[in-house]
């Protein structure tokens, strides 16, 4: 990851108006960086404000006190909202809510026509981000025909026509069954391959665990930092926030306390059955057979 962040968040501070009289205070003067080509989780139970801190990223909501910088522009400044938003895309929980045509490929066309990208490159654009959602051949079909991880699987490909340099995705898998959640997972894994910066808010833990870094907000404020590896080691801060961890990672924990020399810091489930190999092959070495 190169040292310049795409994005910069100083200090920022926000509450929604309840009233004229009443605000509910949500951030409180939070700060992190988004680097480019890292995969960044953001996990909070209900309430903790890692929702409203996703829409600060590429300019939904302002902050009242502290500042946003995408690329050295700040989102307070209006003049610059299309770039801010052409680098920072967003994709939210409910698929039906981004979706405006009554063709997939129209749909996926929509925030080109809007900035007047000439019809070739239009086209070339289209086919790119149906390809690198695995959507071609749904091209010509009314987006409500489709299944639920299909349409947020078009919902990203109309982000991705715009070549952000950043992807935001705000519980875009909770509404999704969990066929439609390893396939939006997968096409998020495949983009992040390829370079593409990922910042999701979720609280499937398994996504979380194929993160790089992942921040961990209470009330408003970032509480933990660190690798997945690092953050679900602590099982029990976690629990304290009533966020559980994954089970690849519940499984280690408990088999370690039974059998010491199994690794308790196991966060996939492929790492648990490579582990069980490890530790049989030990024992039958140890036994001379």
């Amino acid at each position: 990851m190169a040292n310049e962040p795409i994005i910069r968040v100083e200090g920022i501070s926000f509450s929604y108006q309840v009233n004229q009289a009443q605000r509910i205070p949500v951030l409180h003067e939070v700060s992190l960086q988004v680097y480019p080509g890292e995969y960044l989780a953001i996990i909070g139970h209900n309430g903790s404000g890692k929702s409203t801190l996703s829409k600060h990223l590429n300019g939904i909501l302002t902050p009242e006190s502290g500042d946003v910088w995408v690329h050295g522009m700040n989102t307070r400044d209006k003049a610059h909202m299309r770039d801010i938003r052409s680098r920072v895309g967003m994709v939210f929980q409910h698929p039906d809510n981004q979706i405006v045509a009554t063709i997939v490929e129209d749909d996926v066309a929509f925030g080109l026509e809007n900035i007047g990208i000439p019809p070739q490159e239009m086209r070339e654009r289209v086919e790119s981000a149906l390809t690198a959602v695995g959507m071609t051949e749904f091209r010509h079909r009314p987006p409500h025909h489709l299944s639920g991880g299909q349409k947020q699987r078009i919902a990203i490909a109309g982000i991705l026509a715009m070549k952000p340099e950043c992807i935001v995705l705000d519980e875009a898998t909770s509404m999704l069954d969990s066929y439609g959640r390893q396939e939006i997972l997968s096409v998020i894994k495949k983009l992040h391959r390829e370079g593409m910066t990922i910042v999701t808010v979720t609280h499937h833990m398994s996504e979380v665990a194929e993160a790089d870094r992942v921040i961990v907000m209470e009330a408003g404020r970032i509480v933990l930092e660190g690798t997945p590896r690092d953050v679900f080691a602590r099982q029990e801060f976690l629990s304290d926030l009533h966020l559980g961890v994954p089970d690849a990672s519940r499984i280690a924990s408990l088999v370690h306390r039974q059998h010491p020399a199994f690794s308790p810091t196991l966060i996939h489930k492929e790492e648990i059955v490579e582990e069980v190999k490890r530790l049989h092959l030990v024992e039958a070495e140890a036994s001379g057979s």
